[in-house]
């Protein structure tokens, strides 16, 4: 597996925290998911850090719901390659579970300012995880870094960009590069995380 740390959102204060290939391996138990398509089941933690994670194969919008008191901040994104798709992960740190929604938009579209945001690719998922809050309101720093970040040399995914967070959503946009690619959504525990699948 290829692993490569990104950096965060700039709206976020300053905070790294280190990735372990022997990390990759760990177990880690899936927190229960509410999805909207049944490519987007609960998996063990262990099947879903590891390259033999089911390959995506559709491409439908799909959805999670938040805990009620989630209060979760971004501490951490990753790309990584896999055998057949590439996978983001945003890590969290805070309160409760976070639930997401994600789907293909013709453009990235930043919420509250309206500002259109420029990503690579030719087709553009859009990530909104919910419960999300600022790091006064989470009690957890989140972290910095150059945005947009690369994606897997080759891969599928050609960034991540993020944006702000803005009413209890951190907004972010992967670029992929074709339009339509399958994806699936899950969530961990033990660090909390969204994970996205994009098939290569």
């Amino acid at each position: 597996m290829i692993n490569h740390r990104i950096g965060p959102f700039a709206a976020f204060a300053a905070c790294t925290l280190a990735l372990m290939l022997t990390g990759c391996s760990e177990s880690n138990s899936a927190s229960s998911v509410a999805a909207t398509s049944p490519a987007s089941a609960a998996t063990t933690g262990s099947a879903l850090e590891s390259e033999s994670a089911p390959i995506p194969t559709d491409a439908s919008p799909k959805s999670s719901a938040a805990s009620e008191s989630a209060k979760l901040t971004v501490t951490d994104v990753r790309v990584g390659g896999h055998e057949g798709f590439d996978r983001v992960v945003y890590e969290l740190g805070g309160k409760g579970t976070p639930g997401w929604r994600v789907a293909y938009v013709d453009q990235a579209v930043q919420d509250g300012s309206g500002k259109t945001i420029p990503v690579s690719g030719n087709g553009i998922l859009q990530v909104q995880i919910d419960g999300s809050a600022y790091p006064f309101d989470s009690d957890v720093e989140g972290y910095s870094g150059p945005n947009p970040v690369p994606g897997v040399p080759g891969g599928t995914v050609t960034e991540v960009n993020g944006a702000l967070v803005f009413e209890g959503v951190t907004q972010s946009f992967i670029g992929v590069s074709a339009p339509g690619r399958p994806f699936t959504v899950s969530t961990l525990s033990d660090p909390t995380r969204v994970v996205v699948d994009v098939a290569k």
